[in-house]
Parts: structure tokens; C-alpha cells; sequence
């Protein structure tokens, strides 16, 4: 139930597996069980994802609660923040979060 509220960003409430989008089921399937992950890179790639905004931000939101919970369970959090950032970069091309090293960037 939490990953779904996670990938939902729904915190209150109750929220019913089968009333959320496909591509948000299979990402919850995919964070549950991160081995599973290779056999959805193809359905992700030809996938139509409904609400392309909202899919990232869940993505997002997954790989934000990993980092503040990987003393939690590292092996887990890593696992999850691996399969959010490969559907990220597969779909997107590119991580919204993603460091860059060597860049600076003037405040003024």
C-alpha cells in the first residue's frame, strides 16, 4: 500500500490498485519486485502513458523517498531508485535530478 501512495502521491485515503493508470500498476509491480524490471524496458519504451507529467513526478517521488530512506534498507532503496531512474532516462532521456559534476552555477 505505501507504493502505491507513493507513485500515487495520494498520502490520504484510501486508494484501490485497479483505479490507477496501467503504467502506474506496472511501476508499482517493477518497485516490488526490482528483478522484474528487464522484462518491462519494452512495454515502458512502446507504452502510451497517459499523463507523461504526472508519471514523472512518480517517478520522481520514488527516487526522492529512496534517498531519505536508504538507511532504512539500502540494498531496497537502491534497488527502487535504480528502477525509477532507468524508466526516467528510458522514457525521458535524460533525470530531472540527475548531478552534474563540473558545472557551476553562478547565484546572484
Amino acid at each position: 500500500m505505501e507504493v502505491l501512495k507513493l507513485v500515487s502521491g495520494k498520502q490520504d485515503g484510501e486508494i484501490k490498485f485497479e483505479d490507477i493508470p496501467k503504467e502506474l500498476q506496472i511501476l508499482c509491480e517493477v518497485l516490488d519486485e526490482p528483478y522484474k524490471l528487464p522484462y518491462f524496458l519494452e512495454i515502458y519504451y512502446s507504452m502510451k502513458i497517459g499523463d507523461e507529467q504526472a508519471f514523472r513526478f512518480s517517478l520522481l517521488r520514488v527516487q526522492v523517498d529512496s534517498d531519505l530512506r536508504m538507511h532504512e534498507d539500502l540494498q531496497k532503496h537502491q534497488q527502487r531508485s535504480y528502477v525509477a531512474r532507468t524508466i526516467e532516462k528510458l522514457l525521458y532521456r535524460d533525470l530531472m535530478l540527475e548531478v552534474v559534476e563540473g558545472v557551476d552555477f553562478d547565484v546572484e
